[in-house]
């Protein structure tokens, strides 16, 4: 949590320098930042806001920040970057609930000459090159790299043998596909570790807590489950819970 608050601090005074010379009032007031979050209702997206509001106001940005209610709202999500240009920000900071979908949304904003800082989730490489789009940078950790340390270290704490489920997020989202792949990279230099399931709940605690249970009923046996995401994860530790089988399952 704390890299990834220093990340989009760095983000910010970045895009500041980028947008000093745009987006402010025509009396030279401060340039006006946007920050486009998943969500407003995760605390990882709540800590990402506390961190860019406290930078952009020792910089003297005029920092705006919108999500969508849910991180599967690509839709909403779209439609705020797309009334943030119409009102000429001096630059945009996404982290995007779609990978490929947000490419029209970059494409426009080039258009306008927004220049757009995509932070945490990595847009979609192909799609952004056959759109001719652009970015000013991205900012975000190793998620195939986190996902691989979770592998290694669920195989080192049940010995390289047993059962491990997954919870995965978003099918098609670079986030939880990177952390999924990573992990399953692990795993396969692990010949004794089985993977019995592997289904998404959608980035969302509830789900997280619903298909775990499922999973538990299932495979009474599992021994360890990694979850693409802290929320997701505490789902899985309140149904580990409620099977009273708490301090059992290693939970990543």
């Amino acid at each position: 949590m704390k890299k990834n608050l220093f990340l989009i601090l760095l983000g910010i005074l970045a895009i500041t320098l980028i947008g000093c010379q745009r987006g402010g009032d025509q009396t030279g007031g401060a340039p006006k930042i946007a920050l486009v979050m998943k969500t407003a209702n995760n605390p990882f997206f709540i800590e990402m806001q506390r961190g860019a509001e406290e930078k952009a106001k020792k910089l003297g940005v005029n920092l705006i920040v919108q999500a969508a209610d849910r991180e599967v709202d690509v839709e909403k999500q779209m439609q705020i970057v797309e009334n943030l240009i119409q009102t000429k920000v001096a630059a945009l900071c996404v982290t995007p609930s779609g990978s490929r979908e947000i490419v029209p949304a970059i494409e426009k904003a080039n258009r306008a000459s927004i220049p757009v800082l995509i932070i945490d989730t990595r847009v979609d490489a192909k799609a952004l090159s056959e759109s001719n789009g652009k970015i000013a940078t991205f900012i975000g950790s190793d998620n195939y790299e986190g996902g691989k340390l979770a592998g290694e270290y669920i195989t080192k704490r049940l010995g390289g043998k047993g059962k491990v489920a997954v919870l995965e997020g978003i099918p098609g989202h670079e986030t939880g596909d990177s952390r999924l792949r990573g992990f399953r990279d692990a795993i396969k230099a692990a010949p004794g570790i089985e993977i019995v399931a592997s289904q998404t709940a959608n980035w969302e605690r509830d789900q997280g807590f619903n298909v775990f249970q499922n999973i538990l009923q299932s495979h009474p046996d599992v021994q360890a489950v990694f979850a693409c995401s802290d929320l997701m994860a505490l789902g899985a530790i309140e149904a580990i819970a409620a099977a009273k089988k708490s301090g059992q399952i290693i939970v990543v």
